[in-house]
């Protein structure tokens, strides 16, 4: 429920890889340009879904007017958003009044429901929801966080908003990630890969489907629930998002 097809080196072939392997896949972008090429070389996977997005790590201040007009061109004609979010981590946090503005343009053009958005929020998942609250926006589309990395009060309060999550092996590799993974209400689970993990990086569907696999293991085993019983609860939400 969260990729980068179009980080590949071949961006079709890794379609193809993603359409042969997966059950289904969202792939995210981060910029609105980006989106108008990976729809066009995705756009006969029918099992690809691609995401308009414009990620917090390309904005800056005045300098991406262009694209956020280019967003809000494109925003209420797609359903799949993302990614798109906020980013005050430390290499970031000097644009955050930047990145504050522009979301708010973002989650403007989803006012009137219907979307599927993948939200990035690091040391940001208050001011994320505060926005996501503010402008409606949580009623009548359906937000998930990608890894999510707040805190323990920020998840009962996604949780509670009715929020989803997507869960990805660096999220399991920690303690604290493990232990969200284990408290998040099922119907609210879902699983990414994140991958590839950079522009040029290579893209192997069949691996990222063994992660997927080994990451049911892992939660199944987290949760003390049936493995067959978790992974068909997932599979199913993650079908009826992406149908």
């Amino acid at each position: 429920m969260h990729c980068h097809l179009d980080f590949a080196p071949d961006v079709h072939e890794a379609g193809a890889d993603a359409q042969e392997q997966l059950a289904g896949a969202f792939s995210v972008t981060v910029s609105p340009a980006g989106y108008v090429r990976a729809a066009r070389e995705l756009d006969s996977f029918e099992r690809v879904r691609v995401g308009l997005g414009l990620h917090p790590w390309w904005i800056a201040d005045g300098t991406c007017e262009d694209e956020v007009a280019l967003f809000e061109r494109l925003a209420p004609c797609e359903r799949f958003i993302g990614e798109v979010g906020l980013d005050f981590g430390r290499e970031h946090a000097a644009r955050r009044e930047a990145q504050l503005a522009t979301f708010d343009r973002v989650v403007s053009t989803c006012t009137d429901g219907g979307k599927v958005i993948s939200i990035h929020a690091v040391r940001a998942v208050g001011a994320t929801l505060d926005v996501l609250e503010r402008r409606s926006a949580l009623a009548g589309n359906v937000c998930i966080f990608h890894r999510f990395a707040g805190t323990s009060d920020e998840l009962h309060r996604a949780v509670r908003l009715g929020c989803r999550f997507s869960i990805n092996p660096k999220m399991l590799a920690s303690k604290r990630g493990r232990a969200y993974a284990r408290s998040i209400p099922e119907d609210l689970l879902l699983l990414e890969t994140d991958e590839p993990s950079g522009e040029g990086a290579a893209y192997d569907a069949h691996a990222a489907r063994l992660r997927l696999e080994s990451m049911i293991d892992e939660l199944a085993a987290l949760r003390r629930a049936p493995r067959f019983e978790l992974a068909a609860r997932i599979a199913h939400k993650s079908a009826e998002l992406l149908s």
